[in-house]
Order: C-alpha cells, then sequence, then structure tokens
C-alpha cells in the first residue's frame, strides 16, 4: 500500500510588476498634458497672462522710455536694481511672461482643437433619440388630439421646421435640435484668441520701432543708427528695414485757452531714399501709414539756437539742439551744447548747459516758464570749458553733460547768464555765446509691426465669436405619440432642453400653444348628429 504525497500549498500569489521607466514617464506626461490643456488651465493662465502685464503699466518700460528708467532709478536707488532683477522694467520680453504667454498658447491649441473636432462630428450626427421618460424633463407637458400618431408628427416636424430646427424622425418620435452656432461662437472665440496671441507674437518676432528727435528742417531715415532708441525682433535684421526717409518741413503746437494742449501737427515729406517725396501733414491720432510702417508723432519740443565765435573770428553758427522738457505744463526746457572742435589740444573743449524758457519770466534772479507758447523766449546758459570726455569710450547723453567731469574739475565754470533772442555773453577768453532764436522739434517713432492685420481681423473674430457663445442657444425638442385612453385619437407628449441666455419656459410655452393651435386645424371636423324626424 502506496501513501500518497501530500498537497503542495498554495503558491504566494506574485505581486504584479511595476510598469517600465518609459511607460510611467509617458503616463506622467500624459496626465500633465491632460490637465494643461484643461479649460479652466486656460482660464487660469489667461488670468496670470492679464496679472503679468500690471506691472508693464505701472512702471516705466526700458522698450518705451529709457529716460524714464533713469529716472526711477534715480528717485528709487534701493528698489529699483531689485525690480530690475524681476525684469520688471522689461516685463512683456522678460522670461516668466514668455513662460505663461507660451503656456496659454499650448493651452489653447490643445483645448481648442479636440472640441472643433467633436464639434465638426456633432454638426453632421443627426439629433439623439428622445429620452425614456420626457416628462422628466424641465420644460415638458402632454397635448390630446383625434389625428393618428404619423399625422400628429407631421405638423410637429412642420412646425419645428419652420422654427429652424434640424428634425430626426423615428419610430413613433422624434427630435429636433438648433442652436449650432452657439458651440461655433465658442470654438470661434478661442480660435480668434489664439489667432490674436499668433499675431502678437508674430509683430515681435518681425516687428521693430525707433524713436528719434527732428528739429524744423531736419529729417531722418528709416535705419537703427539714426534713431536715439530703438527695440527689434528677434528675427529682425538691418537689411530687413523699410527703405523710407522723413523731413520735418514745419510744426505746429495749438493750446486751449486754460493752456492744455489742443492738437499737434507737423508737415513732413516722405519717400524712399532719393526721391524727392511726398507732402503730408500728420498728427498724434493721424499717423502716417505705409505698407505696415507706422510713423506717429508723440510729442514735441523746442531747439534754441545758439551761435558760438572764438577770439580768432571762427564761429559755429545757428547750431541747433534739441532740449527735453521738464515741465508740460510750460515746456520749461533742459538741454546742453558741445563744441568739442574748438581746441586743437583737447583741453580747450566748450560745453555750454541750458535751460529755454518759452514765455520766461525771471524771479528772484532765476528764470522759469509761465506759458507753454513761445511768447517770449529766453535761455539761462552756464558755460563750462576743459574737456567733455567725448573720446573715453564711456557713453555719454547728447541731452546733458557728464556730470563726472565736471565732478573732477576737468569741465571749469567760466560764466553764466540769461539771455533774449539776440543777446550774447562774452567769455573770459574772449568768446561770445549768442542766442540767436529757436525752433520747434517733433518726437518721431517709427514702429513696424506686420501682425497688425492679423491682430485686427483676429479681434473682431473674437468678439463676434463672444457675441454668438452669450447671445444664442442651444436648443433640443422631442416628441413622443401613444395612443389616447380608450383607443381613441393620440397623446403627444412634448419635451424641450434649452442651454443658454433667457428663460425657457416661456418659449416652451409658446411652442406648446402654436402646435395645440396647428393640431386644433388639422383635426377633422365633427360629423353633425341626426335631426328627428
Amino acid at each position: 500500500m502506496s501513501l500518497a504525497a501530500p498537497p503542495r500549498p498554495p503558491a504566494a500569489p506574485q505581486p504584479p510588476a511595476r510598469p517600465s521607466f518609459g511607460r510611467r514617464s509617458a503616463g506622467l506626461l500624459l496626465r500633465w498634458w491632460r490637465r494643461l490643456t484643461a479649460m479652466r488651465t486656460a482660464i487660469v493662465l489667461l488670468f496670470l497672462l492679464a496679472l503679468a502685464a500690471v506691472p508693464g503699466s505701472l512702471l516705466p518700460q526700458r522698450s518705451l522710455s529709457q529716460n524714464n528708467v533713469r529716472q526711477y532709478f534715480a528717485d528709487h536707488p534701493a528698489l529699483a536694481p531689485w525690480l530690475d532683477r524681476l525684469f520688471l522694467f522689461d516685463v512683456f520680453s522678460s522670461p516668466w511672461f514668455a513662460a505663461v504667454y507660451l503656456l496659454l498658447f499650448v493651452s489653447l491649441i490643445g483645448c481648442v482643437l479636440p472640441r472643433g473636432l467633436e464639434h465638426f462630428r456633432a454638426m453632421r450626427a443627426a439629433p439623439p433619440p428622445a429620452p425614456r421618460n420626457l416628462l422628466r424633463l424641465p420644460d415638458s407637458g402632454t397635448l390630446t388630439t383625434p389625428l393618428a400618431g404619423p399625422e400628429a408628427l407631421d405638423v410637429v416636424e412642420e412646425e419645428l421646421r419652420v422654427r429652424r430646427f434640424r428634425v430626426v424622425r423615428r419610430e413613433g418620435e422624434l427630435s429636433a435640435e438648433k442652436g449650432y452656432l452657439k458651440e461655433t461662437g465658442n470654438l470661434l472665440f478661442h480660435l480668434s484668441l489664439v489667432a490674436l496671441l499668433l499675431g502678437l507674437a508674430g509683430g515681435k518676432l518681425w516687428g521693430y520701432e525707433g524713436s528719434i528727435l527732428v528739429t524744423e528742417g531736419q529729417g531722418f531715415c528709416n535705419s537703427f543708427q539714426q534713431y536715439d532708441t530703438h527695440s527689434s525682433g528677434p528675427l529682425v535684421d538691418s537689411g530687413d528695414l523699410s527703405p523710407l526717409c522723413v523731413d520735418l518741413e514745419d510744426f505746429r503746437a495749438e493750446y486751449e485757452e486754460n493752456l492744455t494742449a489742443a492738437s499737434f501737427t507737423a508737415d513732413i515729406r516722405y519717400g524712399a531714399p532719393g526721391e524727392e517725396g511726398r507732402a503730408r501733414t500728420i498728427g498724434v491720432n493721424e499717423p502716417l501709414r505705409l505698407d505696415g510702417d507706422r510713423v506717429y508723432t508723440t510729442g514735441h519740443g523746442f531747439s534754441p539756437t545758439f551761435t558760438v565765435t572764438r577770439p580768432d573770428g571762427t564761429a559755429l553758427e545757428d547750431v541747433s539742439i534739441p532740449f527735453l522738457p521738464s515741465n508740460q505744463s510750460t515746456m520749461a526746457s533742459q538741454g546742453a551744447l558741445k563744441v568739442p572742435d574748438l581746441g586743437a589740444d583737447g583741453e580747450d573743449q566748450l560745453a555750454v548747459e541750458g535751460f529755454f524758457a518759452p514765455t520766461g519770466l525771471v524771479q528772484g534772479g532765476l528764470l522759469t516758464s509761465v506759458d507753454p507758447r513761445p511768447l517770449a523766449p529766453q535761455v539761462a546758459i552756464v558755460a563750462y570749458q576743459g574737456y567733455l570726455g567725448l573720446d573715453s569710450g564711456i557713453p555719454q547723453s547728447v541731452y546733458s553733460l557728464d556730470a563726472a567731469q565736471i565732478d573732477r574739475g576737468r569741465l571749469t565754470e567760466v560764466g553764466s547768464a540769461n539771455l533774449a533772442v539776440g543777446e550774447a555773453m562774452t567769455l573770459p577768453d574772449g568768446t561770445t555765446i549768442a542766442f540767436t532764436g529757436y525752433r520747434e522739434f517733433a518726437a518721431f517713432q517709427f514702429s513696424h509691426d506686420p501682425g497688425q492685420v492679423w491682430v485686427l481681423v483676429s479681434s473682431i473674430a473674437l468678439l463676434a465669436g463672444l457675441l454668438g457663445m452669450l447671445l444664442l442657444r442651444r436648443e433640443r425638442v422631442f416628441a413622443r405619440v401613444a395612443p389616447g385612453a380608450g383607443g381613441g385619437g393620440t397623446v403627444l407628449t412634448l419635451a424641450s432642453l434649452t442651454r443658454g441666455s433667457g428663460e425657457s419656459a416661456p418659449r416652451f410655452a409658446a411652442l406648446t400653444d402654436d402646435l395645440g393651435t396647428a393640431l386644433g386645424t388639422r383635426a377633422p371636423e365633427p360629423e353633425d348628429s341626426p335631426r328627428d324626424s
């Protein structure tokens, strides 16, 4: 007799194999992609983009005015360097603004494109079948009619088609739907937002702008070397600039009775280099527009003219120097005249620092301006002689003297005076500085933005999509017929679902009333009862 072997204990269950690193990474990326392309993520990123643009409107930006940024550093020497480390003076070109911009762009594309495909399939698909219990829908009701079931559905179908519903008949029931333009408006809004971002990005990549002060009788050509300040996109080369030159012939500023500016107009001539040019008058809100190029008038000021005569008779006549306004209400301006070529040894150079008052008034020995109009122009000047430091390799502003040269004693004050037009000041060495008059200058900004038309069309489409999304309604109507009680007539059950603006109950009540009237019109007239003989 043989003994059976004892049964083996059941094997312990093996834990499932851990997914490979590649599958885990793919799953993690897929989850993050779904979160990024969710509509709520796009809304959060859009809010962050608007929030990120707030510092750009509160703080001066280098791309708009480097002078204002320098003034902010002078006014807030402790705070400004920290703000600069956070790119708050270059908000719209900062890495964190670009990161939010790109994330929003990717999120919108990943969110809108699948919805667009889904909407395209929904437009081609038939309305869904009627729910099993129509009376559970928010708007529902029943109608009784002596018509047969198919005839009652014919009446309902005719009435719905008049109301521009798309209707599908099934066995004993009917489904209708309209309002696809609401979802189309939603998609148009988001696609237009993507197109708007593309247009703005294209303008930043291939656009450029430059600012320059031009005195009457002078001009400039579209070249980065001629601009006082300029900025350009990373894909712009100097050879891509439009060949255009602009000459300022005359500038006029008009003021209200309270001395506020009413209008600025500039008479210019423009054309390609070497051409005679065409005449045009532009203003603050009326720029010169040429195939994507814009020439704006952004400001104005005065350029006093001086004649500098050395003791040996050599003269520098009618030198016109723009003085920058320090007070916009009175147009009091400050500037500097640098004459580097009067001394052969480089140590006998002349510099003049001045204050120009369009309507000058001396109070307590100080010149001030009381009116922005040039009614009594005067200038207060301080003359220096010495070494200007123009060849030192250190950049200097053309509108002011280098204070370091004065502090080190390289420039020495040799005279000062308040001058009216036609008056002159004589320095100890016999040099005379005469104030001969003034000219007006205009501040021009040349802008090239290839995405302007794209942005305009996108903005119009975005507004149209928003109106369609807010004003249109998505509506479905269902109808089902059943035999009436006792087998006579038909019971018509109606229901509707509405998504959009406005209340749905009044519209459903109006539809029910119209259907009741139409069914009553189609119903056969009852036969007359026989008369008693």
